[in-house]
C-alpha cells in the first residue's frame, strides 16, 4: 500500500487512472481487470499497458525501498512477495532472491506455454502505452510469441520459477537453526500465501524473530507471540525508524 498500489480499492488512484473503465466495464478495483473476460486482445492490452506502465514503467525507487535496502545491508536475505510490479528488482534487490509467488507484470510468457522462457515486458508495455487510445491499442503492436506466434501474456498468476523456488528452499536449509529475522511488510491475515509460510518458519525455527508491520491489522497467533513483534502503522514510518536505529548503532 505504501508503494501506491491497492488492487482491491475503489480509491482516488483508481478513479484517476481507470475512470473510463469504471464507466464502460463497471470496474470497481484494479483486480477486476485481471479477471475480466476481454473480447479482444486490443482491449486487454489497452488496460494492462496503462496499468503496468503507470506502476512499473514509470517507477523510481521509493524511500520505503531505500530504507529496506539499508536495513538489509550486506546480510543474507530472501524476499517472498505476492506483488507483481517488479519494484524489488527495480530497486536493486537481486532477482534470484525475490520469490514472486504469483508471477509478475514485468515479464511476458507465451499464452499457450509452448516453452518456459520469459521475456522483458516493459519495452513493449511502454510502446503500447504510447499508442493506447480510449482503452484500445492497435493490433499491429500486440505482443506475439516468437516461437509459435500465439498471443503473449504477462507472467502473472503463473507457477513460480523453479530456479527461484529452489534458491528459497536452499536458503531455508542453510539458515536452519540459526538466528534469523522474519520481516513481514503490509500483509493482512487473509494473505495466507505469504503469511502462512512465514509464521510456520517462525514456529519451527528456535532462533527466529518475527516482526510484522501493517496498517490497521496486525495478526500474530498465540504459538509464536513470545518471539514476535507487531507494529501497527505505515511501512514508511516504521522502516525509517528501524533504519535510523540501526544506523545510530
Amino acid at each position: 500500500m505504501t508503494e501506491g498500489l491497492n488492487l482491491f480499492a475503489d480509491d482516488e488512484a483508481f478513479e484517476n487512472l481507470f475512470k473510463d473503465y469504471k464507466e464502460k466495464y463497471g470496474f470497481r478495483k484494479i483486480l477486476d481487470g485481471f479477471f475480466f473476460r476481454w473480447n479482444k486482445q486490443e482491449e486487454k492490452w489497452g488496460f494492462f499497458s496503462r496499468l503496468v506502465n503507470h506502476y512499473s514503467g514509470n517507477y523510481t525507487t521509493s524511500s520505503v525501498m531505500e530504507d529496506l535496502k539499508t536495513i538489509v545491508g550486506d546480510k543474507p536475505y530472501f524476499i517472498l512477495t505476492s506483488n507483481g510490479e517488479g519494484h524489488f528488482e527495480m530497486s536493486g534487490f537481486e532477482p534470484q532472491r525475490v520469490y514472486e509467488l504469483e508471477g509478475n507484470w514485468i515479464e511476458l510468457r507465451c499464452s499457450r506455454l509452448c516453452h518456459d522462457k520469459t521475456y522483458p515486458a516493459l519495452p513493449i508495455i511502454r510502446k503500447l502505452a504510447e499508442v493506447e487510445k480510449n482503452g484500445l491499442v492497435s493490433s499491429e503492436f500486440l505482443p506475439k510469441c516468437p516461437v509459435c506466434g500465439a498471443a503473449m501474456d504477462l507472467y502473472n498468476a503463473q507457477p513460480p520459477k523453479q530456479e527461484v523456488q529452489m534458491e528459497w528452499e536452499k536458503f531455508c536449509k542453510d539458515f536452519h537453526n540459526k538466528k534469523i529475522v522474519i520481516l513481514e511488510l503490509g500483509i493482512g491475515w487473509r494473505n495466507q500465501l505469504i503469511k502462512a509460510p512465514l509464521m510456520r518458519m517462525t514456529a519451527n525455527e528456535p532462533h527466529a524473530t518475527y516482526i510484522t508491520i501493517n496498517l490497521g491489522e496486525v495478526y500474530i497467533p498465540d504459538n509464536i507471540k513470545d518471539t514476535s513483534y507487531g507494529l501497527d502503522g505505515y511501512l514508511s514510518d516504521h522502516l525509517n525508524k528501524i533504519k535510523q536505529a540501526m544506523v545510530a548503532k
